[in-house]
């Protein structure tokens, strides 16, 4: 598909869309479909279940395409040129029907600036970002620990940072795993935490090889505060090994712990995230941990993603929100309540169709997709810009042999 894209002066009318993921109160129709008419200062004059297009209109034909709140992707990594991961955000964004955009923690307080005004202020998304409690973020990530000790840590800077930036500044990142701060435990996230109570912000805590341990980190967070990578499947970490942290992790979602699914390149089990599915276990959020190491191999995109959940059980209904509405709510950004006269555009459009699609896991297990999101536009703002989803050169017909669940 040629991408197309506008920052018009233009009304833009779209045209016979089935919302879903809205608040009700939306006009009756006889085929649920709706059109919407959006001004050019990018907020939505009507929605009716017709309006006719008059002069000097830019008329998108939806044809009867499902039409969500913009999706919004809680966990990537887009400081492009400040960190050996990023990618840029164009790549992930608005070309694959994600709107919002929250960096996880690439800059640290002696960076922030670059993703600031390099990055953030240029791109046509809504983008976010937590903070790294270390200084100099993931730099040369997995090569040199952003968190070696107290020295990596400058707590007077951080505030600073925050508070000249609580426009963009969402939370707190903290990498909780044996493989970046070695010996020091659960230390870290309690510093996070600590942090977090005194600025007013969450913290999003990464998950993977112990130690700390995921109970530790589980007993250490509070309400509005993320797990980020809750599928993972690594030893020691893995929902599924122990039946007294699996209890914890229910224990903690009810008490308003937000359970992120940060697919990544090593921190997603189709084993694990079906387990939990089918014991009624979804996730609050889906995201990707898009970076240039796991885009090509497992992730590929948010729709991807988001059709992994959808194949293994999880409602159609809770993917969309678990991909749009819940995550703004999550970072205190949320989008519109409801589709009405007087909102900021901010959707995503798209088809559900049914798939020969063979994926994997972040362990290299494959599994057959059932049906894949297919996004088909997004519209933030004044801003409208074709969609598609990522196309890998090693992407595979659905296999017949029967082995791939």
């Amino acid at each position: 598909m040629n991408m197309q894209t506008s920052q018009t002066t233009e009304t833009l009318l779209i045209k016979t869309v089935k919302p879903i993921g809205f608040h009700a109160d939306l006009p009756p129709t006889a085929n649920g479909c709706v059109d919407i008419l959006i001004g050019s200062d990018g907020l939505v004059l009507e929605v009716a279940a017709e309006i006719r297009p008059t002069a000097g209109v830019k008329v998108i034909e939806g044809n009867r395409c499902w039409l969500s709140p913009g999706w919004t992707d809680l966990h990537t990594h887009i400081w492009y040129g400040g960190t050996d991961i990023s990618i840029k955000p164009e790549i992930c964004g608005l070309s694959r029907g994600v709107t919002t955009l929250v960096d996880a923690g690439s800059a640290g307080e002696a960076n922030f600036h670059g993703l600031r005004e390099l990055i953030i202020d240029h791109a046509r998304e809504d983008i976010f970002a937590f903070l790294n409690l270390g200084s100099i973020g993931l730099v040369a990530c997995n090569r040199v620990s952003e968190l070696t000790g107290l020295a990596s840590v400058d707590i007077d800077r951080i505030a600073a940072t925050v508070e000249a930036n609580r426009d963009l500044i969402v939370g707190l990142k903290v990498r909780a795993s044996g493989t970046i701060t070695a010996g020091w435990d659960i230390a870290p996230v309690k510093l996070a935490k600590k942090l977090g109570r005194i600025f007013k912000l969450p913290i999003m805590v990464h998950v993977g090889e112990p130690l700390p341990l995921y109970d530790d980190v589980l007993r250490t967070l509070g309400e509005g505060d993320i797990i980020t990578h809750c599928f993972n499947g690594k030893i020691g970490g893995s929902i599924l090994e122990d039946e007294e942290l699996y209890q914890l992790v229910e224990e903690s979602q009810r008490r308003g712990i937000v359970l992120d699914v940060g697919h990544g390149g090593a921190s997603f089990s189709f084993d694990v995230a079906r387990a939990a599915l089918s014991n009624k276990l979804l996730p609050d959020t889906i995201s990707t941990d898009i970076h240039k190491r796991s885009m090509p191999g497992s992730v590929w995109d948010m729709s991807t993603t988001m059709s992994k959940l959808l194949s293994l059980g999880m409602p159609l209904e809770d993917v969309i929100a678990a991909s749009s509405t819940t995550p703004r709510r999550v970072i205190n950004r949320p989008h519109a309540e409801k589709l009405q006269p007087g909102i900021r555009a901010n959707f995503t459009a798209f088809e559900l169709n049914d798939s020969d699609l063979i994926v994997k896991d972040s362990k290299g297990i494959p599994s057959a997709l059932k049906q894949v999101f297919d996004p088909r536009f997004t519209v933030l703002g004044a801003h409208f810009q074709e969609a598609s989803r990522y196309q890998p050169a090693q992407a595979t017909q659905r296999c017949t042999c029967g082995a791939h669940p």
